[in-house]
């Protein structure tokens, strides 16, 4: 058995996790059909866990008055997660604080990902825990899947959408390299359906802030595709990079630093906070439909 990766799978559906930021890089149907990016030149990544931030850390950033050097959605994502269970239907990984993330992050944590298939398709689940005896554990922790698009490689990119399980808020917000603009703008969702075209990508992620879903569908021009569903977390991000062939849907509790924030890290928005000995859990599944 391979200390670097992991192979699973049910009812014809395969998954493989890396060690590596415990990042889902295979998911594939009986008939060969990828339905993960492949992590090519447009962005090198598949699936990476954003944690203990998503977005960019505010500027000379301290947590409770402690220097902190947190880059783009954090750490996690490039560290090297430790096994603890390996089955022919999944897997559990675990990442513990170690004296190398306090100088990043100077807080105690533990993070478990907990890859399942199920019946009809791929389950992960995270719990965060705060083990320290006296501080409070202030952090994010989003997820980031990149699916191909187009769904089926002979379909082209056109005809795509996604149809959201309700309604959403009538505007969305926007990011910047200074980080999330206060203004929200008009959003493109109508009668639940995103109509996907590159022009929506062009001023970066779709962010919805407190959506109202809990699922959407990822469907191309024949109306089959995917169901990504998700609890736990609040926010979420609809992202590519125009003329890739990949679509990101992403759950997140928290998002990106508004402009202008300058205060210490355990202040800004959208934080989790957990108090010592407690958990949090979420999940995202997907399933071809």
């Amino acid at each position: 058995m391979s200390d670097t990766q992991h192979s699973f799978g049910k009812n014809g559906l395969t998954a493989t996790v890396s060690a590596h930021g415990a990042e889902l890089t295979s998911l594939r149907t009986a008939s060969g059909q990828d339905l993960l990016w492949n992590a090519g030149p447009a962005w090198e990544r598949h699936s990476p866990v954003l944690f203990p931030i998503v977005g960019k850390p505010p500027e000379n950033t301290t947590l409770d008055g402690k220097p902190a050097t947190l880059k783009q959605h954090g750490f996690a994502r490039d560290m090297t997660f430790r096994w603890l269970e390996r089955t022919e239907s999944g897997c559990v990984l675990e990442l513990e604080d170690t004296p190398d993330t306090r100088t990043l992050f100077p807080a105690a944590f533990r993070l478990h990902l907990i890859y399942r298939m199920e019946e009809t398709g791929l389950h992960v689940g995270y719990v965060l825990t705060n083990p320290s005896e006296d501080a409070t554990l202030h952090a994010s922790l989003g997820v980031h899947p990149a699916f191909m698009w187009p769904l089926k490689p002979d379909a082209g990119r056109a005809g795509h959408r996604l149809t959201f399980e309700k309604a959403e808020a009538a505007q969305i917000r926007r990011i910047s390299p200074e980080g999330l603009l206060p203004e929200g703008v008009r959003s493109p969702i109508t009668d639940r359906v995103l109509p996907l075209a590159d022009t929506l990508f062009e001023d970066d992620a779709i962010i919805m802030l407190d959506a109202h879903s809990k699922a959407v569908d990822f469907t191309g021009p024949d109306g089959s595709g995917l169901r990504v569903r998700w609890d736990g977390f609040k926010d979420l991000g609809i992202w590519t990079k125009p003329g890739a062939d990949f679509l990101c849907i992403e759950p997140w509790y928290g998002y990106a630093t508004p402009v202008g924030f300058t205060g210490d890290f355990s202040e800004k928005p959208g934080l989790l906070h957990l108090q010592p000995g407690e958990s949090w859990e979420a999940f995202w599944s997907v399933e071809p439909i």
